[in-house]
């Protein structure tokens, strides 16, 4: 046997021999990924994602493993932040259709509505009003959607108070 014949047939096995390690690696990820979606969608399967894995089971694995099973399963942020900066990011982005999923999932876990509508203000700053004012009707459309079926509504958290040196206010008018 040649030495190019050696490391032709040592090549093969080590390429053979990792096809299960990496099946392996995908199965794994993707369980991480149908967690999150448990988690975030209170064990309920996600329709879009189910929708996309009958016509385009590919993309939805994909969609399972890597952005949910190594990103959204990733440990620096908890799910609360991780819902609020996908609200942010699509609405930022005109990507409503996402937004209203995350924005979902953010009610799911206990995020107020009155929270959800902040970040759609923030969203004017950097997208512009043509962008928030979109994200506002998809999200009050979510709103309506959750109500008419007997989603209770979050308890609204109190709103930020700027401080008195920060008053943003206009000086009321002096007496008459």
């Amino acid at each position: 046997m040649t030495i190019t014949m050696l490391i032709r047939s040592t090549a093969f096995l080590v390429a053979a021999m990792a096809i299960p390690a990496m099946a392996d690696g995908t199965d794994e990820r993707r369980a991480r990924g149908d967690a999150v979606i448990k988690t975030l969608n209170q064990s309920r399967p996600q329709p879009a994602l189910e929708g996309m894995r009958r016509e385009f089971p590919f993309l939805a694995e994909a969609t399972e493993a890597y952005a949910l099973g190594d990103v959204w399963s990733r440990p620096g942020l908890d799910n609360r932040t991780r819902q609020l900066a996908a609200v942010a990011a699509f609405a930022a982005t005109g990507q409503t259709a996402f937004m209203k999923v995350h924005a979902g999932y953010a009610l799911n876990i206990g995020v107020p509505e009155d929270e959800l509508k902040e970040i759609i203000y923030m969203v004017t700053v950097p997208a512009g009003f043509s962008r928030a004012i979109a994200a506002s009707q998809v999200l009050a459309e979510l709103f309506a959607e959750r109500r008419a079926a007997g989603s209770p509504r979050p308890d609204a958290k109190p709103r930020n108070v700027l401080p008195s040196s920060c008053s943003l206010s206009h000086p009321a008018p002096p007496s008459p």
